[in-house]
């Protein structure tokens, strides 16, 4: 057997592909829509991918498997709950796949999605204990799946939330040593405590995780829901759009290069601007109106949080990486990018009218701040279960994945403070509140833990 998993740190995501080396078939699990790397392990191992399984609908990327499909000729897999625009297999709870010694045993676990499946992976096919499970969204290392990212397209978080916990039952049935191969890992939206592991056991998760205790419905929807992440704003689109048939990713197509006089009249045209260079460089001076999301970070999913999936985009890019962020926007579905701006520090200089700079405070600058008759409005874009490690006194609480929806609660009258963790979504908010218009907006440099490490008396 060839068992892979590929991991995107990005997007805390986790595809994988089997095959049987003895008879040449593999199936990929949960791809991402650039798929050369799949298919180039499958030739170098002499394999065909004849399969192409989701374990959901995705909400948080656009999967691979049209991708896949239109370069194998592989069919497209999904629980049987599934409803799909193209060509599905759909598969039954117990229904085995063999792809010659190995084989792989559905189990339907619902309750992140209602069609959400897990697959258990067999070595052999008379192996009486699995080697491993992949279980998508519904089972994490250190968390399981959130039932309720589907609530605002018709499906009742509770109802979800009541299935889920029965799933949780049923894998936490398999034996200790079967491994868990999950969708996810840290940092991603779909829950709020999943570990930095890549995989662990069954066993292991019986005793370790806090889902996986005995408890009653009732208990387990209490706290599986509570201090979850805000989702960002394209979870529902990608999470709709994974049904449809929509155009293939290609990602041999170059971004095109644009000069300024270019950018600015798609800017004027209403494109949004996305300038995914470092904090730092964006506030030494950049295009007025763009908003920065730094692409050394978790930048596409930070990107769906300020973009609406059917605007325009033009990217202001680090140098030579114009091609990784365009691959970074089309995995999350993002494929209106129409061109980048060409060596933007010397594009720049070319119109000095519509550069400026952004503000950016020290805490000691901040702390001086907050002490003055008039002081400035401060916005927390961390989400809510880092609150519990602090916060700064009389901050308003925004997450980012809010904030384009509550624009209307952040004052216009004072100057503004943005600050998250440690800098990097802080500049993202600020960046997105001079777009729509507040005058005076800086972010706190180091974020609040270069605040929480100030003594005392320089807060006073």
């Amino acid at each position: 057997m060839l068992f892979t998993q590929y991991y995107l740190d990005c997007l805390s995501q986790a595809s994988y592909m089997i095959g049987d080396e003895t008879t040449g078939q593999a199936v990929v699990v949960d791809p991402r829509r650039d798929v050369a790397e799949y298919l180039t392990d499958a030739r170098a191992h002499g394999l065909t991918i004849v399969a192409v399984i989701n374990t959901h609908f995705h909400a948080d990327f656009l999967a691979g498997h049209l991708e896949l499909a239109e370069a194998t000729g592989a069919w497209i897999g999904y629980g049987r709950r599934a409803e799909a625009d193209y060509p599905i297999r759909k598969l039954a709870d117990g229904e085995r796949i063999t792809l010659g010694e190995v084989t792989l045993q559905i189990m339907e676990t619902p309750g992140h999605t209602p069609e959400s499946i897990s697959i258990q992976v067999f070595e052999h096919a008379d192996d009486p204990v699995a080697y491993g499970v992949l279980t998508g969204d519904a089972l994490f290392i250190g968390d399981v799946g959130r039932p309720d990212l589907l609530a605002s397209i018709g499906f009742a978080a509770d109802e979800l939330g009541r299935m889920l916990h029965t799933s949780i039952q049923h894998l936490m049935a398999l034996p200790d040593q079967v491994r868990v191969f999950p969708a996810h890992g840290a940092g991603s939206a779909c829950g709020k405590n999943l570990s930095t592991e890549h995989w662990s056991t069954i066993g292991a998760q019986r005793t370790g995780n806090y889902a996986c205790q005995p408890m009653s419905d009732d208990a387990f929807l209490a706290i599986v829901t509570a201090g979850q992440p805000s989702a960002p704003g394209y979870f529902v689109y990608d999470a709709v759009l994974n049904r449809k048939l929509h155009p293939v990713f290609d990602a041999a197509a170059p971004p095109v290069p644009l000069e300024i006089a270019d950018v600015l009249d798609r800017q004027q045209a209403g494109a949004f601007v996305l300038d995914a260079r470092h904090p730092q460089d964006f506030a030494a001076g950049h295009l007025a109106g763009s908003v920065n999301v730094p692409a050394d970070g978790r930048f596409a999913e930070t990107a769906g949080m300020v973009v609406q999936p059917d605007q325009e985009i033009v990217v202001v890019a680090p140098q030579d990486r114009e091609e990784e962020i365009v691959v970074r926007l089309a995995r999350i579905g993002f494929d209106k990018v129409r061109g980048y701006l060409r060596e933007p520090e010397g594009a720049f200089l070319t119109a000095p009218d519509r550069i400026v700079r952004a503000s950016r405070l020290t805490a000691s600058e901040l702390a001086g701040a907050v002490n003055r008759p008039v002081p400035p409005t401060v916005i927390d874009v961390r989400n809510v279960g880092e609150l519990a490690g602090g916060a700064i006194e009389g901050a308003l609480h925004i997450p980012l994945a809010e904030l384009p929806r509550r624009l209307a609660e952040v004052p216009r009258q004072r100057p503004v403070v943005t600050y998250c963790a440690g800098g990097y979504r802080s500049s993202v908010a600020a960046a997105l509140l001079r777009k729509e218009g507040w005058a005076d907006v800086s972010d706190l440099l180091g974020g609040y833990a270069a605040w929480a490490s100030m003594t005392p008396q320089s807060v006073s």
